[in-house]
């Protein structure tokens, strides 16, 4: 069986590969090592659209495609959607990572830390500031799947009133109430913190509205860790500025980087990190172990582990 797996992951793929597989190494520029056209499976790495294109092309049998993002938004090109291949990502494992930076934000906002950290740097001790607890606050979970469930699982140690809304609802453990559809826009006047964790579709595109701005507490913080593009840009700027809401911390945005002359950098009560939420040493092993278990399924025809449905999006 040949595959076609990413050379820059060379030294940790390799010897996991097990008898019976050819590999075809791929360079991040698109070039291969080898004759891809019969090859049968794909392990995409971090690479430019066209190079995957690339690899679609020089490959028209493909049957299976792994890649080791959650987010399949990039991906779908026309040639992607047209490739009669399954899809697979690796939605999950960058939960642990991105539930620990978001109870981070929660904290420190909570706790005020900008504050202490800024007296700090001006060798300054700081009167009494108004602190919050995460205890009996809301938090309210757009977009509640993997991640989602891994913030609430932390949030609830932290005594939290946790509210979610998925495509499809059903109860969750420590998850006191899960919506469907636009249903959630009812509940951001309950939450003290609002985190935006749904897929990016056609659908969700800019679902984080001026509507759902006005809808929010004064005091509400908003958190964004699955795309830029879910939330209206000038219409989070406009509630920051005029203090629609109490603060926000951006992990992801439309254009990236963000530019320099972007307002959003210098705005009040806002923390802006550079997509940098999923990152951890351990991730690289998870995305490897996950692509070698779903190659043992593939090649002895079992499930497939995390299917994306190309049509939905996710």
């Amino acid at each position: 069986m040949k595959i076609i797996v990413p050379s820059q992951i060379h030294e940790s793929l390799a010897p996991q590969l097990p008898a019976g597989v050819d590999p075809i190494w791929v360079s991040l520029a698109g070039d291969f090592a080898g004759d891809p056209s019969d090859a049968v499976a794909y392990f995409r790495w971090w690479m430019a659209l066209p190079a995957l294109d690339q690899v679609l092309a020089a490959a028209p049998g493909l049957r299976w495609m792994h890649t080791p993002s959650a987010g399949v938004d990039h991906l779908l090109t026309p040639a992607l959607k047209a490739h009669d291949l399954t899809l697979t990502n690796a939605a999950g494992l960058h939960a642990i990572p991105i539930a620990e930076f978001v109870l981070g934000f929660m904290l420190a906002h909570a706790k005020q830390m900008s504050a202490y950290r800024a007296a700090q740097a001006e060798s300054r001790w700081l009167g009494d500031v108004p602190q919050c607890e995460l205890y009996e606050s809301t938090l309210l979970i757009i977009g509640i799947g993997g991640i989602g469930q891994a913030i609430a699982e932390r949030a609830a140690a932290f005594g939290m009133r946790i509210y979610g809304s998925r495509r499809t609802p059903r109860p969750m453990p420590g998850v006191a109430r899960v919506v469907s559809g636009d249903a959630w826009r009812d509940l951001l006047p309950k939450a003290d913190y609002i985190v935006v964790a749904a897929p990016l579709t056609a659908e969700t595109r800019g679902m984080i509205d001026s509507a759902a701005f006005a809808a929010m507490k004064p005091t509400a913080y908003l958190i964004n860790i699955a795309r830029g593009e879910l939330i209206d840009d000038p219409a989070l700027i406009a509630a920051l500025r005029n203090g629609q809401i109490g603060g926000a911390a951006l992990d992801t945005f439309e254009q990236e980087p963000l530019s320099a002359e972007s307002p959003l950098w210098t705005l009040p009560h806002i923390t802006i990190t550079p997509h940098a939420t999923a990152l951890s040493p351990r991730m690289h092993e998870r995305q490897v172990a996950l692509f070698i278990e779903n190659l043992a399924r593939f090649r002895t025809s079992q499930p497939l582990l995390n299917i994306v449905d190309k049509s939905a999006g996710y």
